[in-house]
């Protein structure tokens, strides 16, 4: 039985939020601070800011899915590691992974409260995909 944070923390990235930045309050402590490590560099974004930045996601693509592969718990502490995958309003057909990502949050007032988030640009590469895959 999945725990309610873990369920939260994967309703989140499952939610469309980038669609409807209205869910990000459900979501998202108002103090929220999300500490992000890219391909790109360092960046720090408060509430404002990841709001911004989910719009502009949810007008660069037609569709974006998330694919969890991992979500693990330690007190009010969640990890997730998943992938996004999009396809774009110029090829809405063609859907590949836009990026990988590594999430640790902290939850408080039952909700995100800090996160501590590593990317890297997606690739479908068979090594990668297999990396998904469960160990027999």
């Amino acid at each position: 039985m999945q725990s309610k944070e873990k369920q939260f923390v994967q309703d989140f990235y499952t939610s469309g939020f980038h669609k409807d930045t209205s869910l990000l309050e459900k979501y998202l402590h108002e103090d929220a601070t999300i500490y992000w490590n890219s391909s790109s560099g360092f960046s720090k974004l408060d509430f404002e800011d990841f709001s911004r930045m989910s719009s502009d996601l949810g007008k660069s693509y037609e569709g974006l899915s998330c694919e969890i592969t991992h979500l693990l718990q330690e007190d009010n502490k969640v990890a997730i590691r998943f992938t996004y995958h999009a396809n774009t309003i110029e090829d809405p057909e063609e859907d590949g992974a836009l990026a990988h990502f590594m999430c640790i949050w902290e939850i408080k007032d039952n909700k995100l409260y800090e996160g501590y988030l590593i990317s890297q640009p997606g690739d479908d590469s068979e090594e990668n995909i297999s990396s998904f895959l469960p160990k027999n």
